[in-house]
């Protein structure tokens, strides 16, 4: 072991000292004391210079945050002991308070006793020269953020080096984070996520790989001893990453312990994923874990996304029409074109079923696309066999509304079949982020179709929506209709919305209409248009041909 001299100790700490640009300390955290070299901005600090950081003024406010986690991870580790010997951040300061704001790294190296403690903090603040901040730069456009290669290989070879011990894969991500960005702006909703992932970077340890999956989703994995020590690393996390900027906001975990030792990492990613679904909308509990039944729903996700590219070669989804009819005639007045899933081992597959997980995956944009395209050609099939046709309101998800172009492929088949544009009317489900579909409501709007929207009464920002709507009919959600008509009260909120809605200019239907009592209900309201299984199912192509013929007939 080479041993090192005084003369040495002494040319090395003349070297720093010639760094006036730079602050080099040596913190002893036991009796308090600062040793400082370089940049001369600790020569009268005494006590604990984080202490004094956080009160000098010299930090970017912008900063303040990430620092403050960086500083309690060191201060309990001093208290406690901590489980690395390094940690570092980026911050934005000044060395006097007549300079400018600088980008600088903070590094920090520990020296810790048997327990773990912080003994003493080795700390260099160091501002990025012009080539390490372009370097950054171009590393920070040109890089995944998901990179999930990197983390696979990363989390199998912690497995690895941890095979008898528990091992629990953490995904969370914040809850309603596009309404984060409405309440807040989309650049303080980028510096929440800059910032949770700054955070994780000073909370996981280097046997506690992380990544960002996607824009708000999270997932690190980490070995536990025991539930408390897991529940009380989760509520660390939550402690510390929330509060950013004084914002309001949740965050949501899901929690997969990785028993199964021979499964491919992202399946237990899959898992937390589940689990983190799960409790969506659940005021009183933010945590949760995947159980027996969420394996069950796992497999069955598996199948149904096993079948589903072969189910699309062979035809196997379909166009069914459940009939929209007029109260008073009796007539059929339009039709809702509805997807169903013919199975040949299998048979009728329930949209319950496949609808939720192929809006998970996409794949829900293709069968739209293969509705939309069979009800022009059933529109057009009617004009050619000279029966006067009905309109067929096609539903529009909301999962890939900005990310497809809706109008253009939509005008584009009503030009392929060559029908009147009034005859394919579309359907978009209400939700309180109405203001992310208006542009594509408005264009859609502008090439002539006909607008509705779907399940209106199931949010809670309805009559809110109504004073700047641009949709042309609404359809009455069936639960709203139901639950409703149970009390007098209910009733009249019924006929109010009915008569304040077309007061201002707005269609009416209900679906979901089961009983003779509500039909007549809603007559005597004047909503004459209807559908439900009072007046008939959702039913083959051939079927409602029939039904045309006979309610329609002359």
């Amino acid at each position: 072991m080479c041993k090192v001299s005084e003369k040495d100790v002494r040319l090395f700490v003349s070297m720093l000292d010639r760094d006036k640009h730079s602050l080099h300390f040596l913190w002893d955290c036991n009796t308090g004391t600062v040793v400082t070299v370089g940049c001369p901005l600790f020569d009268d600090v005494k006590e604990d210079p984080l202490d004094f950081l956080r009160e000098s003024g010299l930090i970017d406010p912008e900063s303040m945050p990430a620092f403050n986690v960086f500083s309690s991870r060191i201060e309990e580790g001093v208290i406690s002991g901590i489980d690395r010997n390094s940690l570092s951040v980026e911050i934005n300061m000044k060395f006097a308070p007549d300079e400018e704001y600088s980008d600088c790294g903070f590094y920090a190296h520990f020296l810790r006793d048997d327990a773990g403690k912080i003994t003493a903090v080795h700390g260099t603040i160091r501002p990025y020269s012009k080539k390490e901040l372009f370097e950054r730069r171009v590393l920070k456009e040109f890089s995944s953020e998901q990179s999930p290669k990197i983390f696979d290989d990363a989390v199998a070879a912690m497995m690895a080096r941890h095979k008898n011990e528990e091992i629990a894969f953490i995904q969370f991500d914040v809850e309603r984070f596009k309404l984060i960005n409405e309440k807040y702006g989309v650049e303080r909703g980028d510096e929440l996520l800059s910032y949770l992932s700054t955070s994780l970077a000073l909370l996981c340890n280097e046997e506690q790989p992380f990544c960002r999956l996607t824009s708000d989703v999270f997932m690190l994995v980490t070995t536990y001893e025991n539930d408390k020590a897991l529940m009380d690393f989760i509520h660390k996390i939550e402690s510390l990453l929330t509060g950013f900027k004084d914002m309001d906001y949740r965050l949501i975990f899901g929690v997969a312990i990785a028993e199964d030792r021979g499964l491919h990492t992202r399946r237990h990613g899959d898992n937390a994923t589940i689990a983190r679904r799960s409790i969506k909308g659940n005021a009183l509990n933010n945590i949760g874990f995947f159980n027996g039944r969420m394996k069950n729903e796992l497999h069955r996700k598996q199948t149904i996304e096993d079948d589903m590219k072969n189910a699309l070669l062979d035809n196997q989804f379909v166009m069914y029409l459940q009939p929209k009819y007029s109260i008073s005639t009796g007539k059929i007045i339009g039709a809702e074109a509805l997807a169903r899933w013919i199975h040949p081992q299998k048979g009728m597959i329930s949209p319950a079923e496949f609808v939720p997980i192929f809006e998970q995956n996409g794949f829900i944009l293709k069968l739209d696309q293969i509705i939309w395209d069979s009800a022009c050609k059933k529109i057009r099939g009617w004009i050619d066999s000279g029966i006067t046709p009905v309109p067929i309101s096609v539903n529009i998800s909301r999962e890939y509304i900005h990310t497809f172009d809706v109008v253009g492929e939509l005008t584009h088949l009503v030009k392929k079949y060559d029908i009147p544009i009034h005859y394919l009317e579309l359907e978009i489900t209400e939700s309180t982020d109405a203001e992310g579909v208006s542009d594509v409501v408005s264009r859609l709007k502008e090439a002539g179709f006909t607008m509705l929207m779907d399940d209106f009464g199931s949010g809670y920002s309805s009559l809110n929506m109504l004073k700047t709507t641009q949709f042309d009919v609404l359809k009455i959600d069936r639960e709203f209709l139901s639950e409703f008509m149970e009390s007098s009260r209910g009733r009249k909120i019924i006929s109010h919305t009915i008569s304040m809605s077309q007061d201002i200019g707005l269609d009416i239907i209900a679906e979901g209409v089961e009983t003779k009592e509500q039909a007549k209900f809603l007559s005597e309201c004047g909503c004459d248009a209807a559908q439900g299984f009072f007046y008939s199912k959702p039913v083959t192509q051939e079927e409602f041909d029939k039904q045309l013929k006979a309610v329609n007939k002359e």
